[in-house]
């Protein structure tokens, strides 16, 4: 089981070092930016490295959006973000699910989500694997709630997209972490990452804050358990300064 962090993107090997990261989460561009990602200049190390990489797409796109001027320069970045993670090796591009206003019909944005994938699948799919995140918070989140996620997955499941459990998210939405993998695993069939990050705050708060494993308001035992049911690759997205603890533990519980 691959254990490991998101660090910087200057240079993530060395960063996967001092934690002792098998594998390494990391941004190519600005993540609340709309500009496309430049080559990385460790991409040729990265992608012959043992250390196993994943990319994470900027928090701005909203790929479920109704309005034209988010939802498709969200598509161009997508696709942008797929091909560069190719370059560096990743094994996978995560992408929040992403939301529509509250006035705005939930149902519109699982369209958009399946017109995107389903396009993209006819043009020889994306240059890595797409892993779609559940979210904290939004009433019209499209990965919320793991009813909406259903619903989601009814739509996009067909085209091979990967789902990213995220510990914190889960509990932040109101979701029980206690049998959690199987639930998740019911709706979309797999689990390709886990993002294993405690809570600062507690349960159904909407609030995406996250802590190091032994700091938060969700027992560490628990989040271990989530470790071993879901089998997939672990990456903490928690405070720097903890992550070589968080990730020790894991690997002793493991």
């Amino acid at each position: 089981m691959l254990i490991g962090a998101h660090v910087r993107d200057d240079d993530p090997l060395a960063a996967a070092a001092e934690r002792g990261a098998e594998i390494v989460q990391f941004f190519l561009a600005d993540p609340q930016g709309w500009k496309e990602p430049q080559p990385h200049p460790h991409a040729e190390a990265l992608a012959a490295s043992d250390v196993v990489t994943v990319v994470h797409s900027p928090y701005v796109v909203n790929v479920a959006s109704p309005n034209n001027r988010i939802r498709i320069p969200s598509r161009k970045l997508v696709t942008q973000h797929a091909e560069a993670a190719a370059e560096v090796g990743a094994i996978g591009l995560v992408v929040h699910g992403g939301h529509v206003t509250k006035d705005e019909d939930p149902a519109v944005g699982v369209d958009n989500w399946r017109k995107f994938v389903e396009r993209q699948a006819g043009e020889g799919g994306f240059a890595v694997p797409v892993f779609i995140e559940n979210t904290a918070g939004g009433d019209n989140a499209m990965a919320r709630k793991f009813d909406a996620l259903a619903r989601l997955w009814d739509a996009v499941g067909e085209f091979g997209v990967g789902f990213c459990l995220d510990t914190c998210h889960a509990f932040a939405a109101g979701e029980e972490l206690v049998g959690v993998v199987e639930r998740a695993k019911a709706i979309t069939g797999r689990i390709d990452l886990v993002h294993l990050n405690n809570s600062r705050d507690e349960f159904d708060s909407a609030r995406d804050r996250h802590a190091n494993v032994e700091d938060g308001t969700i027992e560490p035992e628990v989040l271990a358990a989530v470790v071993a049911a879901a089998g997939a690759p672990v990456v903490v997205e928690t405070p720097a300064e903890g992550q070589a603890a968080d990730i020790a533990y894991l690997r002793a519980k493991a």
